[in-house]
């Protein structure tokens, strides 16, 4: 008996020996690893100071505080570049590719000197697989650096890889990050705390009239759903009922605006503004941007798949293909009220969404533009970084009568 009891305490012996080695194993990588993403952050940081920045800006927004809301003023073209999927990982895995991403956005931004960026989601990637980092706030760290380095205007809206339920910070820790003075470029804006999500806010640019020539309306789109809290199972969340109210309420105070300034106007300013616009009423022209597609991208890209690739009564091909396998368009997998909304209220034409990497088409659905951005990603997909076709970014031009004109622009040929 008490050979067998030696024995077992033996055993015993050699099994927590093992397992506090292997303990003592992860501690020490986790420790490495966590020194080489502080030295690869500072070496990023270092990176981007050397960037060359834009010059100033010719248009400057002012924030109107009661209103929290952004306002351009110019009588002339106003240029959007859209980006998305940027996916900084910011970790030992990610260097590379990191660099990569960095380098696109500033090649892109600094040939094209947008008035304005908007990122419709996903800057970053703490995917520790990928990445070898879970330090959200780190990655957004670099991003921000980035763009303010860049000396340009930009806002954000949040996609579902920027706040993953096992990254160090949430959206509410990435809203109070993204709203620090230290940014002062940056236009994002927490939004009405009674709706739901992270930055849901609007940018005007208006002429020097006081007239509203568009509303950029940012969204945030949320993340997963229906228990799928790793995004395994992809399943995404939708807009959210109260925030479809906020978007009908936020219309029908821009077209309230619109008006009262329209009324100050005399009768020859009166025709001239509406001859210019096209319209018979002073009403407010918008686009929407979200990372998670609407339900009816996928709707309208099945009925145009569905009558053979053609376009349909509903359906017009504007540009672009879908580069994704499965389901093809990831969106949302529940039903929401916003696009019904936007069809009823006949402000906002265009929607401007990310997420989908290997999408770019830009599909007329019922009279409202439904365009994916040019993805930057060189993390996140498997080989991604070897691809090309995708990866660029959509170039929105402003007219002086509110429409946008659309333009997906590639990477390479900025790089020729």
């Amino acid at each position: 008996m008490k050979g067998n009891s030696v024995k077992g305490k033996k055993c015993c012996g050699i099994i927590l020996t093992i397992f506090g080695s292997i303990v003592g194993a992860i501690l020490l990588f986790v420790a490495i690893l966590a020194i080489i993403n502080v030295a690869f952050f500072n070496q990023h940081i270092d990176m981007i100071k050397e960037i060359t920045p834009c010059e100033d800006p010719t248009i400057k927004p002012t924030l109107n505080e009661e209103t929290n809301t952004w306002t351009f003023v110019t009588d002339e073209e106003f240029k959007v570049m859209q980006l998305t999927d940027v996916h900084i990982g910011g970790g030992a895995f990610s260097k590379k590719q990191d660099e990569s991403a960095i380098n696109a956005v500033a090649t892109m931004i600094q040939a094209e000197k947008p008035d304005l960026v908007i990122v419709t989601g996903d800057l970053v990637f703490p995917v520790p697989y990928a990445a070898g980092s879970l330090n959200n706030l780190k990655e957004s760290e670099i991003f921000a650096t980035l763009m303010e380095q860049l000396n340009v205007y930009w806002a954000i809206v949040f996609g579902n890889h920027d706040t993953e339920i096992y990254s160090y910070y949430s959206r509410e820790d990435l809203s109070e990050f993204y709203s620090q003075d230290r940014w002062e470029h940056c236009l994002y804006l927490e939004g009405d705390k009674e709706v739901d999500g992270y930055g849901n806010y609007v940018i005007n640019v208006e002429n020097t009239k006081g007239m509203i020539t568009h509303s950029f309306i940012m969204m945030d789109s949320h993340s997963y759903t229906d228990g799928d809290y790793f995004g395994v199972a992809w399943k995404y969340d939708n807009i959210h009922e109260n925030q479809v109210e906020w978007y009908k309420k936020t219309i029908n105070a821009l077209n309230a605006k619109n008006q009262a300034a329209f009324d100050n106007l005399d009768l020859v300013e009166k025709a001239a503004y509406l001859a210019t616009i096209g319209e018979t009423q002073p009403k407010v022209k918008s686009s929407l941007y979200i990372h998670i597609p609407l339900v009816e991208y996928l709707d309208a890209w099945t009925e145009y798949v569905n009558n053979d690739y053609k376009d349909t009564e509903n359906v017009k091909k504007i540009m672009g293909e879908v580069g994704e396998t499965g389901k093809m368009v990831y969106c949302g997998v529940g039903e929401d009220a916003m696009f019904e909304t936007m069809l009823e209220l006949d402000s906002t034409k265009y929607v401007f969404c990310g997420h989908d990497h290997l999408n770019n088409f830009v599909l007329n659905y019922k009279g409202i533009n439904l365009s994916y951005g040019m993805s930057i990603d060189y993390l996140a997909y498997f080989g991604i970084d070897k691809k090309t076709e995708q990866r660029g970014c959509s170039i929105l031009t402003l007219s002086k009568n509110g429409n946008l004109d659309i333009a997906h622009n590639k990477l390479v040929d900025y790089q020729k």
